[in-house]
């Protein structure tokens, strides 16, 4: 643990000189009051969030708080109860998930979900299915737009699996990959639409230690790309290490938000989410 504790303090300090940076980019998404129930629980309860551009955005909280709820009514895959989801300034209200990823949002689900008996090519092209401009009978002519269409998407799909360093594995089934090269080709088929922001629910998740050091590395070079990331994440080594803002729930609520170093010494936070001392506990 004081290793552990070690590591994210030299992360913290790391971050110093991003302080005055931090507070002038363009926010790219923005929730105002949103709420979203389910009976008489209140998942998510007046939450307002914002995530600026170029920059990556964690979301923590303990179990149950409702952050995959917030990536959900982001998303479209559920609809708020109230409040807004603003996306480059305009409202997502009634927006489907296809909809979404057209507007320049992209996601990856903390259970993975891929096309598991296509290959590792085949899911990425899928991925790009929302920015296809040929229609349905063009694909059963098979037109020259169609053809010329197609070969884009796949051209597309092979830069995006060098990217996240799984060309090897292209012609391999998606379910014969090891668990922590299909985490890397769900973030694959999320950029493979080519999206603004990219939003991740807990990328590290089952990963070993040199696979998470890894994605940190690779998450980092996304936003010298400008691409603007907001994931939820449990390990605090990730978040510590990637974050240039962190928002803090609990019970649907948010609690805390800052720079790392601020939330990481925030006693509301550490008693909600990081656990008290067991001195203090005694």
């Amino acid at each position: 643990m004081a290793k552990d504790n070690n590591n994210i303090a030299t992360m913290i300090r790391s971050k110093q000189e991003n302080k005055e940076t931090d507070k002038t980019n363009k926010v790219v998404l923005e929730t105002d009051k949103l709420t979203k129930k389910f009976g008489g629980l209140i998942a998510v309860n007046n939450f307002d969030l914002k995530v600026s551009q170029g920059q990556i955005s964690s979301l923590i909280g303990p179990n149950g708080a409702g952050k995959t709820t917030v990536f959900n009514v982001v998303t479209g895959i559920y609809k708020a109860d109230s409040g807004k989801v603003l996306f480059q300034g305009e409202d997502l209200a009634g927006k489907k998930p296809h909809q979404i990823i057209k507007k320049g949002i992209a996601r990856t689900f903390q259970n993975i979900r891929l096309f598991s008996n296509m290959t590792c090519l085949e899911n990425v092209m899928a991925g790009q299915h929302c920015r296809s401009r040929e229609g349905t009978w063009s694909s059963i002519l098979q037109t020259p737009g169609q053809r010329k269409e197609e070969l884009e998407i796949k051209k597309n799909a092979e830069d995006r699996l060098k990217q996240v360093g799984l060309w090897r594995w292209r012609d391999e089934l998606a379910k014969n990959i090891a668990y922590g090269n299909q985490r890397m080709l769900e973030i694959g088929r999320a950029l493979a639409s080519n999206p603004d922001l990219l939003i991740l629910d807990e990328p590290s998740s089952g990963l070993n230690d040199k696979e998470s050091e890894d994605l940190i590395v690779f998450l980092k070079s996304l936003v010298k790309e400008n691409l603007t990331i907001l994931l939820i994440e449990h390990d605090m080594n990730v978040v510590m290490g990637i974050s240039h803002w962190v928002t803090v729930m609990d019970e649907g609520k948010k609690i805390a938000e800052g720079l790392p170093e601020d939330i990481y010494t925030n006693p509301q936070v550490i008693e909600a989410y990081l656990g008290k001392d067991e001195e203090e506990e005694e």
